[in-house]
């Protein structure tokens, strides 16, 4: 009996948005951040974390930005693919990259979907998610528990009601699952805006891992100086 190969973990990167919020010149992810650009403190991270076998970067067809990019960053030669697969979301995205990373992945290889504008994330965040998911059935994501009062608004923008933060997370990412699941997840949902939601659409329960609130999203432009201090070293 031939033995089973061992799961590998691979990153997936879609990195085909605009950025409209940012109202930058270039698509955020491309945009310098404490001394390089964005994109490349992601790939970065990912290369530097030794239980990631492989990091796959989903860009538009028409990106013009990528290989001047990669260009100025040798040591990532050979650990970074980049597939121009990108769709017009980021779940067509995905579902692209994943089909891209067919012939390279298994379909129980784990694979962990990360947001290009979530510099902040570090090789022990992505340790603690894989040490708390890999033998789980389902997968599962960093997320982090709701502190603040939440309130519903009113059409008219007023505090309608105050909404129970007990059992709430927000969620961040990465977000892991196994290729086979996510892939089919995905191919049966209707568009969505996190991979979690696709794979509970299955009727399954991804667990929650809790993760940092360095691990934010960059969407406004106030959000750059404070993601700067988290990666200057300020906790």
């Amino acid at each position: 009996m031939t033995p089973s190969a061992p799961v590998r973990y691979f990153a997936l990167i879609p990195a085909a948005g605009v950025g409209a919020r940012m109202g930058a010149a270039c698509p955020k992810q491309y945009m310098p951040l404490a001394g390089k650009l964005m994109l490349l403190h992601v790939l970065d991270t990912f290369a530097s974390c030794d239980a990631i076998a492989h990091t796959y970067v989903v860009v538009s067809k028409e990106d013009g930005y990528i290989d001047e990019a990669l260009a100025g960053a040798r040591h990532l030669a050979g650990r970074v693919t980049v597939l121009h697969e990108g769709g017009a979301t980021r779940h067509q995205s995905v579902l692209n990259g994943l089909k891209a990373m067919r012939a390279t992945a298994g379909g129980e290889d784990w694979v962990l979907v990360h947001d290009a504008a979530r510099p902040g994330l570090n090789c022990e965040l992505i340790e603690r998610l894989i040490d708390a998911v890999k033998d789980d059935p389902v997968g599962g994501l960093l997320a982090l528990p709701v502190v603040d009062t939440l309130k519903r608004s009113s059409p008219e923008g007023r505090a309608e009601a105050t909404v129970p933060r007990e059992r709430l997370w927000a969620a961040q990412t990465p977000q892991m699952f196994r290729h086979a699941l996510l892939l089919r997840a995905l191919e049966q949902a209707a568009e969505v805006t996190d991979e979690a939601s696709a794979v509970e659409a299955l009727g399954l329960q991804p667990k929650l891992v809790e993760g940092s609130p360095r691990n934010f999203k960059i969407t406004l432009p106030h959000d750059v100086a404070l993601a700067e201090l988290h990666l200057k070293g300020n906790p």
